[in-house]
C-alpha cells in the first residue's frame, strides 16, 4: 500500500513544479510591460484637452464658442492607428487642435448626424458652436466623405 502512494506523491510534485514555472513566466511578462492608465486622449495628443462624452463636448463647444472636432476610431484598426500616430506627432496639427473642443470616440453615438454617410473609421466630423454638424467639411474621398489618412495631414 505504501508503494502506491510514492508514485502519486511524485506525480503531484512534478505537476506543482510545472505550474510554478508557468506562473513565474506570466509574472515576468506582466512586470516587463507595465500597462499605463487610459487617458481621454487615447494617444491622439496627451497635451491637448479632451472631453469625455459627446454631451459634454457639445456643452463646452456652445459655451466656449469653439468648434467641436469628433474623431471616430477603433483601437485595433490599422488605419485609425496610422492616423493617430501622425495626428499626435505633427506639431502643426496639435497646435491647430488647440482651437477646438476635442472628442475621440471608439463607439458610435446615438446622434445619427455624426454618421451622415455611414459608420466607418477613422472618421472626423466638425460641429460648429451653434451645434450644427458641418457636413460640408469633407475629406478627399467620394465614398467615405469624412475619412482621412496620414497623407492628408499636409493638406
Amino acid at each position: 500500500m505504501e508503494k502506491s502512494y510514492v508514485p502519486m506523491f511524485l506525480l503531484l510534485v512534478a505537476i506543482s513544479c510545472a505550474l510554478a514555472k508557468d506562473v513565474g513566466k506570466e509574472t515576468k511578462e506582466t512586470t516587463a510591460k507595465p500597462k499605463l492608465p487610459q487617458t481621454l486622449s487615447r494617444g491622439w495628443g496627451d497635451q491637448l484637452i479632451w472631453t469625455q462624452t459627446y454631451e459634454e463636448a457639445l456643452f463646452r463647444s456652445k459655451h466656449s464658442n469653439k468648434p467641436l472636432m469628433v474623431i471616430h476610431h477603433l483601437d485595433d484598426c490599422p488605419h485609425s492607428q496610422a492616423l493617430k500616430k501622425v495626428f499626435a506627432e505633427h506639431k502643426d496639427v496639435q497646435k491647430l487642435a488647440e482651437k477646438f473642443i476635442l472628442l475621440n470616440l471608439v463607439y458610435e453615438t446615438t446622434d445619427k448626424n455624426l454618421s451622415p454617410d455611414g459608420q466607418y473609421v477613422p472618421r472626423i466630423l466638425f460641429i460648429d458652436p451653434s451645434l450644427t454638424v458641418r457636413a460640408d467639411i469633407t475629406g478627399r474621398y467620394s465614398n467615405r466623405l469624412y475619412a482621412y489618412e496620414p497623407s492628408d495631414i499636409s493638406l
